[in-house]
């Protein structure tokens, strides 16, 4: 048995880096669907259809457990599929499998309560209000995910979402940092224009700007918190497993990475990030 890790490119990769540094023993499978990347863009029946074949390949592959390290799959199609496709498909297979995403953990962090709470509405006026931004694609965007759940929560947080239309794709295909770097200050600064100061703390609410964190720290003021969700995610995967024993995420350390687009190594951007080359099997 594996744990699966699925993204719409490389992206993943930074969530599936910490998730082997916190199970050493565990087999991984890392599918990407580059052949259909970026996400963000896409209609949302799209997303969910493409995310659905991301899980079916890795419970194909062995996988009982799959964790979509993609805020786009997680905000668009997870319910979807947990509602009206899971239950159905765990039949077939005649095997506990589940499926898991990023948000959850991430908003858990962002508001330090766990995610069953919900914050009695009050209706009084909040005197200092703690500003969270979210880099993100435009889908994340437009699901508004972070607002709404955020907001059940903490009433002293307001979430400002700042979408990010090209810069996955612009990471994915390994463009200049100096490219990368001004389209980053970019969004930071229209981010600060909006809300007319800086956020107090910040999301990268997807998961291939983790790749190009220090970026982000650059154009933010000095101390300016990030949340990430690698980390938000190990966290939230470890307390799943002590309550649902009866996922095996295997013993044998095996790491296979399959790609739905073109197989082999990836580029520098995603090796300088990994610690070393990294080379795709096809799906």
């Amino acid at each position: 048995m594996a744990i699966g890790v699925f993204d719409s490119g490389v992206g993943g990769l930074t969530v599936h880096h910490r998730l082997v540094e916190r199970f050493p023993a565990a087999n991984f499978v890392y599918l990407a669907d580059q052949a259909n990347a970026p996400y963000g863009g896409k209609a949302g029946e799209e997303i969910v259809a493409l995310t659905r074949a991301g899980c079916e390949r890795l419970f194909a592959e062995g996988c009982n457990l799959v964790v979509l390290a993609c805020n786009t799959a997680a905000s668009v199609a997870l319910r979807r599929l947990q509602q009206t496709w899971l239950p159905g498909h765990r039949r077939e297979l005649g095997r506990p499998v589940n499926v898991l995403g990023i948000v959850v953990p991430t908003i858990e962090a962002a508001t330090g309560l766990p995610w069953e709470h919900e914050a009695e509405r009050r209706g009084e006026k909040v005197e200092k209000l703690d500003i969270l931004g979210v880099f993100s694609t435009p889908a994340t965007t437009a699901s508004r995910v972070y607002e709404i759940e955020v907001d059940k929560r903490r009433q002293d947080v307001a979430v400002f979402s700042e979408p990010c239309p090209e810069l996955a794709r612009m990471i994915e295909a390994g463009a200049p940092r100096d490219e990368l770097r001004k389209v980053v200050e970019g969004h930071v600064q229209a981010l600060k224009s909006r809300v007319g100061r800086p956020p107090d703390r910040a999301i990268l609410g997807c998961t291939h700007y983790e790749i190009v964190a220090d970026l982000f720290r650059d154009a933010l003021p000095p101390g300016t918190p990030l949340i990430h969700q690698p980390d938000a995610t190990a966290d939230a995967l470890a307390r799943y497993f002590e309550r649902h024993p009866e996922f095996d995420a295997g013993s044998g350390a095996v790491r296979r990475f399959l790609t739905t687009g073109q197989p082999g190594a990836q580029h520098s951007l995603v090796e300088t990030f990994w610690g070393g080359p990294l080379s795709f099997e096809r799906a």
